[in-house]
């Protein structure tokens, strides 16, 4: 798809922060050529008119091959280098907020919308879609696509980067197992949660579904080949989240998913200790915690 004519005019007064946009950075003739050489982008500014150098650069990239639902790659990457948080530090003269908001208006038109990711950064996406992936950030040349299920009803809750599902199975048996994890959630200070801590739908199934959906990372239990866990674990690589599988035996991790790494414990004192101290280690690395 490409940008309509109006929303590429005022991207390039936001990118030039000319009015009425002044509350975007103002850049002028070397900071315009600053802007595209930092994006791989090869294009020197040649004293024209800084509005209508940048619209010419930007009609441009927007007629270069794009997917159905997307800009070209280089005009997603502009718009997302744009409203980047670390262009408005330090000015007392600039807004994020204003500056979202204004993209966002912007895009409205052409079923487009932006998405603040947990650092701050943003991502373009079709209007009709959300990134809820957490196991890897997306690149803006990567293909985004939008699914609605059929089974379940997406929720309108939003991502939680504190919260922590657990799929394992339901009896008493694998209490010791659950409680080496939410040992670990508590001294994080994370959240932890199993599908019967909650009762918010008439349908356990769309309790779970809720529960994988807002989480960042999702344990899962294969001890057993427990069949709901290998549903719920499918759902929660489908819907791009951090897995961490953990097992009693190795030999319960079916085929298809064996060459995940799986965290080993025994069922005992001393297993869920380490249990605990594994699982302390990978969480770690996934919120990048200094010990």
């Amino acid at each position: 798809m490409q940008i309509g004519t109006a929303a590429i005019a005022k991207i390039a007064e936001m990118i030039c922060g000319d009015q009425p946009f002044q509350f975007f950075p103002y850049r002028s003739s070397s900071y315009l050529t600053r802007f595209f050489v930092d994006l791989d982008l090869d294009y020197v500014h040649d004293g024209s008119t800084r509005r209508v150098w940048v619209r010419e650069v930007l009609d441009e990239l927007n007629r270069r091959q794009s997917p159905d639902n997307m800009p070209s790659p280089e005009m997603v990457k502009v718009i997302e280098y744009l409203l980047h948080p670390d262009h408005f530090l330090f000015d007392d003269n600039v807004d994020h907020d204003k500056a979202l908001e204004a993209v966002t208006s912007s895009l409205k038109t052409n079923a487009l919308t932006i998405s603040v990711q947990a650092n701050g950064t943003v991502r373009l996406l079709p209007e009709n879609g959300e990134f809820v992936s957490t196991s890897f950030e997306v690149i803006p040349t990567e293909r985004v696509i939008t699914f609605k299920p059929s089974v379940f009803q997406v929720p309108a809750k939003k991502l939680n980067e504190k919260l922590i599902s657990v799929m394992m199975p339901f009896n008493a048996g694998f209490n010791g197992t659950y409680s080496a994890i939410t040992r670990v959630a508590d001294y994080m200070n994370l959240e932890c949660k199993r599908a019967d801590d909650i009762w918010d739908n008439s349908t356990f199934i769309q309790d779970i579904f809720d529960l994988i959906f807002c989480s960042k990372v999702v344990v899962v239990d294969f001890t057993g080949k427990n069949p709901n866990v290998m549903y719920e674990t499918g759902i929660a690589h489908t819907l791009g989240k951090t897995v961490i599988p953990i097992t009693q035996s190795l030999d319960d991790i079916p085929s298809d998913l064996g060459h995940h790494r799986a965290l080993k414990y025994y069922p005992n004192e001393e297993g869920l200790r380490n249990l605990s101290n594994e699982l302390y280690k990978r969480l770690q690395v996934i919120y990048k915690q200094k010990t």
